[in-house]
C-alpha cells in the first residue's frame, strides 16, 4: 500500500505522501520537526496542534488538523492518527484500505513525559519504524533521575555564582527541560527560538512554567544565577558571552556514548532523548503485532538484522519499498538530520 518515490513515501490508493521532502498535493505529516515537515505542499493533513507551529515555523499554507483517534476517509482510505509521544503534537499515522493496515510511526518515545502525549502502540500488518537509537547501548534511565541529576547540576552551579546553560532544540527538549528546571528555579531565560515555541504551546493550552525572553537578561538585576535553554546552534558563539560566568550542558540521547560532551566542548551531558531506546524500539514493534516490519530513520541495518534473528520479517525501508528511486538516492533522502536530537 505504502512506496517510496522522489517526493517520499507514497499511497498510490489515496494519492498522498506522508512526510514527503520535496512539494506534493497532499502531505499527512507526523510531526513539526524540519526533518519531517517541509513547506510548500497544497494540502497539509496533521494533528490540531501541529498545525499551529506548522504555521508559524513554515507560514500560511493549507492545514487541515485533526485530534488523534478521530478517522477520516480520503480516496476510499481510512487514515487516523495516534500519539507517538516524540513531542507535542507528534503522531502516527494509521492507513487502511481493502482490510490491511499500515502505520508509520514518525518519531516516537515510549516513556510518557507529561507534555507530547503517551505513546499508544497500533495493531497492524505493516510497519514502519524510526530507529534513531537502534542499537542496545542505547538503553535510558528513567526520565526523573535524569531530571534530578539536571536539578541538582543547576543547584551547585548556583552555590558557585554560575548560570547554567542548556542546550536542547527548540520544539520538544527545550519544553522538557524548562518543566524540570522549574523544580528548582524560577529564573529561566529563553534564547529567542526556544522562546517562541514555549510561547505558542502555552498558548494552546499546555502547562509550561513562566520564563523569560533573553532580550529582558541584565546580570545586574539578577540577585540570583539564571538557568539559560538555548537551541544547540547557540554552541561556540559570541551570544553566550552576556551569561558570563557559566556552564554548559547538552541533553540529548547521543550523551549515552562516553566523552561525547567533551567532544562537543560542553562541561556536562545529560542523556536525554525524545526517541525510544533499545528496548523502546523493541517493545513497541511487538506491541503492533506487524507482519513485517520496514527500519528507516537511524541504525536500520542493525535492528532489521535483529528482528530477522528473532523471526520477525524485517527489512530497511530503502530495500523494502524502492519504486522511481534510487537506493542511493533514498538512503540520502532518509538519512535523519538529528534537529530533535
Amino acid at each position: 500500500m505504502l512506496e517510496l518515490r522522489k517526493e517520499g513515501l507514497y499511497c498510490p490508493a489515496g494519492h498522498f505522501f506522508i512526510d514527503p521532502w520535496k512539494p506534493v498535493s497532499h502531505a499527512i505529516i507526523t510531526h513539526a520537526h524540519s526533518d519531517h515537515a517541509k513547506a510548500g505542499h497544497k494540502q497539509y493533513l496533521c494533528h490540531h496542534l501541529t498545525t499551529s507551529i506548522l504555521e508559524k515555523r513554515l507560514g500560511k499554507f493549507f492545514y487541515q488538523g485533526i485530534e488523534w483517534g478521530q478517522p477520516i476517509v480520503h480516496k476510499g482510505v481510512r487514515i487516523s492518527l495516534h500519539p507517538a509521544g516524540h513531542i507535542a503534537g507528534s503522531s502516527q499515522i494509521r492507513i487502511e484500505h481493502k482490510g490491511e493496515v499500515w502505520v508509520v510511526s514518525g518519531d516516537y518515545k515510549t516513556e510518557n513525559d507529561g507534555i507530547s502525549g503517551a505513546l499508544e502502540p497500533v495493531k497492524c500488518h505493516n510497519f514502519i519504524t524510526e530507529s534513531t537509537f537502534g542499537l542496545p547501548v542505547y538503553k535510558w534511565e528513567d526520565q526523573n533521575k535524569i531530571y534530578d541529576q539536571m536539578q541538582k547540576w543547576v543547584s551547585r552551579n548556583k552555590e558557585q555564582g554560575c548560570h547554567s546553560i542548556f542546550f536542547a532544540y527548540s520544539l520538544g527538549k527545550a519544553q522538557r527541560v524548562a518543566q524540570a528546571i522549574s523544580k528548582v528555579t524560577d529564573n529561566i531565560i529563553l534564547h529567542g527560538s526556544v522562546f517562541e515555541m514555549h510561547s505558542l504551546l502555552k498558548e494552546k493550552g499546555m502547562q509550561l512554567p513562566d520564563v523569560v525572553h533573553h532580550a529582558s537578561f541584565n546580570k545586574e538585576k539578577l540577585n540570583n544565577p539564571s538557568v539559560i535553554i538555548a537551541p544547540m546552534s547557540a554552541m561556540n558563539t559570541p551570544w553566550l558571552k552576556k551569561f558570563t560566568p557559566y556552564k554548559t550542558a547538552i541533553c540529548s540521547g547521543w550523551m549515552q556514548i562516553r566523552g561525547h560532551a567533551k567532544r562537543q566542548d560542553c562541561d556536562k551531558g545529560f542523556v536525554l532523548s525524545d526517541h525510544a531506546d533499545w528496548d523502546g524500539l523493541l517493545s513497541t514493534i511487538h506491541q503492533t503485532g506487524a507482519e513485517r516490519v520496514f527500519a528507516t530513520h537511524g541504525f536500520t541495518h542493525v535492528l532489521s538484522r535483529y528482528l530477522k534473528d528473532k523471526g520477525i520479517d524485517a527489512v530497511e525501508m530503502s530495500a523494502g519499498l524502492t519504486k522511481d528511486i534510487s537506493e542511493t538516492s533514498i538512503t540520502n533522502h532518509l538519512s535523519h538530520n538529528q534537529e530533535d536530537e
